[in-house]
């Protein structure tokens, strides 16, 4: 029995997430959480942190399984919707900025035979 939790217009690209989200794919839950804990990019490694913990917590609330036993199945980082501003630019004209958003799921479930 697998778990998922969401986060849904994450602002961070989906570029970005993706490097780190590749990192614990397959990991278990203890070992995902000490590379989150200590990874370098920071921003992506706490919010993909937060939602593991929250993963962990459905798993925890709904099913007998403990959460030490378990593993990272799947992560995927989609992109959402962007954000567009606009900067000013030479000769009185305005470039187009993107601030792109991201979904996030992370799977937990017990490891597959």
């Amino acid at each position: 029995m697998a778990m998922y939790a969401t986060l849904r217009f994450c602002r961070m690209s989906a570029r970005k997430a993706r490097i780190v989200a590749d990192t614990i794919r397959g990991k278990s839950y203890e070992e995902a959480v000490n590379i989150l804990t200590f990874l370098p990019r920071r921003k992506a490694g706490e919010i993909l942190l937060k939602l593991l913990k929250s993963a962990a917590a459905n798993v925890e609330e709904t099913t007998d399984f403990d959460p030490d036993e378990l593993f990272v199945r799947k992560v995927f980082v989609d992109g959402a919707r962007m954000l567009k501003r606009f900067r000013p630019a030479p000769m009185g004209r305005a470039m187009r900025v993107r601030k792109r958003l991201s979904h996030i799921t992370i799977e937990l479930g017990p490891a597959e035979r």
